[in-house]
């Protein structure tokens, strides 16, 4: 039980946002919820606050959202968006993933909040890992595209403010993360195996680390429950994954296990899969299903003696409960 430690949490209208703010509640913390605007799911809970767009919020609204709060978790990003590119969607990707960010764990220190989480993304050690060799810690940066280096770019500057402030920071690296409302690829690759549409996957030989909803949420009750007196003052990296990383055919078949279908799925030689992507300019997409990216958690599970409690087929089945969209 956390007492009366308050615990503002940024995006906590998207679909992790949601998951944790139910599994800090149940912990026994008192959670403010920072949404851009109220719906079905949270204009009846006080606990939600309508805040609008972050970038537009002055310094003073800050410091009121930030008031009281004895940690924040910062959830809210811009990601990348189809079809807006070029220096605009750069110029809006930096100033929230960054400039935000810096404001936000600012106020956060003025205010006298112990700890600052920040949800960065496993895209700014890289895009693939080959066999054997999962992303560290101690990797060196690679960020590949513009939400990539956002991320990398906040920790920098969150870095920078925990050693002028003393504020304790801890940056964690996430892979595709999945759970109820989830969205984006996941949500459509749960498409196509809820509508019968045969994949070409069969042959894939591939290992991906994921990361379920719950899983995350235990990981920040337990660290936020953590007192760490030798990270006050500087950024901490971990990343978090679920226990076992999946292949792509193993993904689509736990997917339709827990939508109760049966997988269709026929093989199709990986070099033909991404000479096709290349093709068709979907490359990008194509290595995600065909390539590797296993993250290495023991840094994280040895600190705060912590295993991920919920299994891939626990995660998918509240995913894919009665009623759960798709």
């Amino acid at each position: 039980m956390a007492g009366a430690a308050t615990v503002v949490v940024t995006g906590a209208g998207g679909f992790i946002g949601r998951a944790a703010c139910a599994t800090l509640e149940a912990g026994g913390y008192a959670v403010r919820g920072l949404v851009r605007a109220l719906d079905a799911g949270t204009a009846a809970r006080p606990q939600f606050v309508p805040v609008g767009d972050l970038a537009a919020i002055d310094d003073r609204r800050l410091a009121e959202l930030m008031h009281g709060a004895t940690h924040v978790v910062h959830l809210a990003a811009r990601v990348h968006q189809p079809h807006a590119d070029g220096e605009g969607a750069r110029a809006a990707m930096r100033r929230m993933n960054v400039d935000v960010t810096a404001r936000l764990a600012r106020a956060a220190a003025d205010t006298g909040a112990a700890h600052f989480v920040f949800a960065s993304t496993i895209k700014v050690n890289g895009e693939a890992t080959p066999p054997g060799h999962p992303f560290r810690e101690s990797d060196p940066p690679d960020p590949h595209d513009d939400y990539a280096t956002s991320k990398w770019d906040a920790e920098l500057a969150l870095a920078e403010l925990a050693e002028a402030t003393g504020l304790r920071v801890t940056s964690l690296r996430l892979p595709l993360t999945y759970g109820p409302h989830a969205k984006a690829n996941f949500a459509a690759l749960a498409r196509a195996v809820r509508a019968g549409v045969p994949l070409p996957f069969a042959a894939i030989d591939n290992r991906r680390s994921l990361l379920g909803v719950g899983n995350l949420g235990d990981a920040l009750a337990t660290l936020l429950a953590s007192d760490d007196a030798d990270a006050r003052g500087r950024n901490t990296r971990y990343l978090l994954a679920d226990a076992q990383p999946v292949s792509t055919p193993e993904l689509v078949r736990a997917i339709a296990y827990a939508l109760g279908v049966a997988p269709r799925l026929f093989a199709v030689p990986p070099s033909l899969l991404r000479f096709v992507g290349a093709c068709v300019g979907r490359a990008a997409a194509v290595e995600r299903l065909v390539g590797s990216l296993e993250v290495d958690t023991s840094a994280f599970r040895g600190r705060f003696a912590w295993t991920p409690p919920r299994t891939l087929a626990e995660e998918l089945a509240d995913a894919f409960a009665p009623g759960a969209p798709l």
